[in-house]
């Protein structure tokens, strides 16, 4: 359920919209209704904020900031118009009973929608308020961004629901997993060439968010960069090595974090004896050994600096997987073809992880694997503005905000990844100690 890349809003924009609202309403279903009112993340808002932030985000910016509506609910515009950025110091204190009962949030939710349905379809201009009608551009230009707004939320609650006990909530119906051949870890090595980060800011480059814009070209010297994402079987090689235990592997501040929160493993283990588990999203099982492991940026640089590797810069990361040895970059790794299932794990096919090595017809030019889609992967760059760089006007914060040099760019997409984001210029970002997203890593060596 997700937008195909490259698509056109102005084709069916309800159409377009209603879809990515039903991706977002099938998600909260899953959730027994009495445990709505849950915080699964100690650092994040109650599941019931997100039900209704994503109707505040679309009225305060189509229905209120585009066509001029006067609010119904100025209290509910801004109760849940922000959310809450990971590990920002200090956590949120609200109770349940702080919230409003399901039933206004609801009512909130479907008038809200009736509205911007109603302003899309017929181009409605309040009579209270003389503003001009606008242009198509600007419309085409809001949806996008309205549409993968929330798209980006069906991910990013998937990693909330996923901390939810499991008796708390509905089992979905899930694909089953692509059986591969035992991952055989090598390095590839990529020659020296450019990296196109970004996009020139004109009409034919289509939709991007602020972060995406200008386009930089960045000269990226010879490197070599693992085949395969980082594996469970690998991180437990690290693990049972004592990596969490070697203090010369982990900065100050990484140390000093995962000493405060007695982090030993990856969120996503549970210990078992001399083992550990795995928890998906609707059960707890062994541990895949050929799955990318999912850890903090912090837990990945420390697994690279005791291989004596480093983690890709974003330039390194781009030019493995878009680069090829003429010189010339491709739209995704594998070529110009739109994304399918052949090539990847993501576009919400899988609830959970596959196997790294299960997606040959995904490589990249240089023979690199998986480098869209089965889990974000992190880089060692810190999260800031290309050149030319301009905020939305009528959303400034939405990059700038975290241009704070405390969050690192991830590249590639996971399971929950919708396939309009998995262009060749998205950029996301999280904070280093922030270990419950769907996010991975590989790891490079500079060339000598």
């Amino acid at each position: 359920m997700s937008i195909a890349a490259g698509v056109s809003l102005r084709q069916n924009p309800l159409a377009q919209l209603a879809e990515a609202r039903a991706n977002t309403d099938a998600l909260f279903r899953i959730v027994h209704r009495k445990f709505l009112y849950d915080r699964p993340i100690p650092e994040r808002h109650r599941i019931i904020f997100y039900i209704g932030h994503l109707e505040a985000f679309d009225w305060n910016l189509i229905a209120r900031g585009l066509f001029g509506r006067e609010t119904f609910h100025a209290e509910f515009d801004k109760l849940f118009a922000f959310g809450i950025d990971p590990v920002n110091g200090g956590l949120p204190q609200d109770q349940p009973e702080d919230w409003p009962h399901m039933r206004e949030v609801n009512g909130y939710r479907d008038r809200v929608r009736s509205i911007v349905d109603h302003c899309l379809a017929e181009k409605f201009v309040s009579s209270t308020r003389a503003l001009p009608l606008p242009s198509a551009e600007e419309i085409d230009l809001r949806l996008h961004v309205a549409i993968e707004h929330r798209l980006m939320h069906a991910e990013t609650l998937a990693y909330l629901l996923h901390r939810l006990p499991l008796e708390r909530k509905f089992v979905q119906p899930a694909a089953s997993s692509p059986s591969a051949p035992p991952v055989e870890p090598n390095m590839v090595e990529i020659p020296a060439g450019t990296a196109s980060l970004g996009k020139p800011r004109s009409k034919r480059a289509g939709f991007g968010w602020d972060n995406e814009f200008e386009e930089q070209r960045v000269k990226v010297p010879a490197f070599r960069i693992d085949a395969y994402e980082v594996t469970n079987g690998q991180f437990l090689e690290f693990v049972r090595a004592g990596g969490y235990d070697d203090r010369s592997v982990w900065n100050d501040s990484d140390w000093e974090w995962k000493e405060r929160a007695g982090i030993r493993h990856p969120s996503f283990w549970t210990p078992a004896g001399d083992s550990f588990l795995l928890r998906t999203m609707f059960a707890e099982r062994r541990l895949m050994l050929n799955w990318p492991v999912y850890v903090s940026h912090a837990e990945a640089s420390a697994y690279a600096r005791r291989a004596g590797k480093s983690l890709p810069t974003e330039a390194q990361w781009h030019r493995a997987a878009y680069g090829t040895p003429e010189g010339a970059e491709r739209a995704y790794p594998w070529g110009e073809q739109s994304p399918n299932a052949l090539h990847g794990n993501f576009d919400f096919l899988r609830w959970d992880p596959a196997p790294v090595n299960a997606h040959p017809a995904g490589r990249s030019a240089f023979g690199v694997h998986d480098m869209i889609g089965n889990g974000w992967e992190w880089t060692s760059t810190v999260f800031g503005p290309l050149p030319g760089f301009e905020p939305f006007s009528f959303y400034r914060g939405y990059s700038a905000n975290f241009f704070d040099g405390r969050h690192f760019v991830m590249r590639g997409g996971a399971s929950r990844t919708a396939a309009c984001m998995l262009r060749r210029t998205f950029r996301n970002w999280f904070q280093a100690h922030y270990p419950f997203i769907y996010a991975g890593f590989r790891c490079v060596e500079n060339g000598k």
